[in-house]
């Protein structure tokens, strides 16, 4: 999200070739009270700046040149832009091949209006869970930074499960020195528990034992 621009509200980007269809799905989206941005191409889209906010993508899989699979493909890591599929013509492999690629929503043209608007509702919510989730990663991740060369030494040997006196005889310091920088980490870290600091830390990527 190095560019990201925030934005106002939830918005449903919608790529589709037929321009009956983006404009019908234009002013149904604007209508639910979302913003909608419409596109004729996955070329189009990939072109526009990446924005910081909830949304969903609608897209055809049936597209020129850079097919709605492919495009899946391509933004595989924005797990907060859920995707929804829509298709004239859907077989069972592609569905099977774009639900696990991680797609919410995989409909059949012609579909109703409110079955359309549901699965936009249910993405936008997956959206503001991941965007949730990010955001608390980044906090984390800021926290961790905040830790001394000595104190990160320390957290990594305690959430393997590691006791004060083992952590001193492997670090060469004594077992009231371990004592007060695990204090510190847990401070710095805003863990309430040693569990909640062994769950940060595997949040964090370390291995854990997860005992006292």
């Amino acid at each position: 999200m190095s560019s990201a621009t925030p934005v106002a509200g939830p918005t449903v980007f919608v790529v589709d070739d037929d321009v009956s269809v983006r404009e019908s799905l234009e002013g149904l989206i604007a209508q639910a009270g979302w913003r909608p941005e419409v596109f004729a191409s996955a070329e189009e889209f990939m072109a526009r700046q990446r924005e910081a906010g909830p949304g969903c993508l609608v897209l055809d899989v049936s597209l020129p040149k850079l097919n709605g699979l492919e495009l899946q493909q391509r933004i595989a890591g924005r797990s907060e832009l859920p995707i929804i599929f829509i298709t004239g013509h859907g077989d069972i492999p592609m569905t099977v091949q774009a639900m696990k690629a991680g797609a919410v929503e995989f409909l059949t043209k012609p579909f109703g209006p409110d079955v359309l608007l549901g699965a936009i509702d249910g993405a936008i919510e997956r959206s503001r869970a991941s965007l949730a989730q990010e955001a608390d990663l980044h906090g984390l991740r800021g926290r961790y930074d905040s830790l001394t060369a000595r104190e990160r030494q320390v957290m990594t040997l305690i959430v393997r499960g590691q006791l004060n006196k083992q952590v001193g005889f492997e670090l060469g310091i004594s077992e009231i020195t371990v004592k007060i920088h695990r204090g510190q980490v847990m401070r710095k870290m805003a863990a309430p528990s040693f569990a909640e600091l062994v769950n940060m830390a595997a949040r964090l990527g370390f291995a854990t034992g997860g005992k006292r």
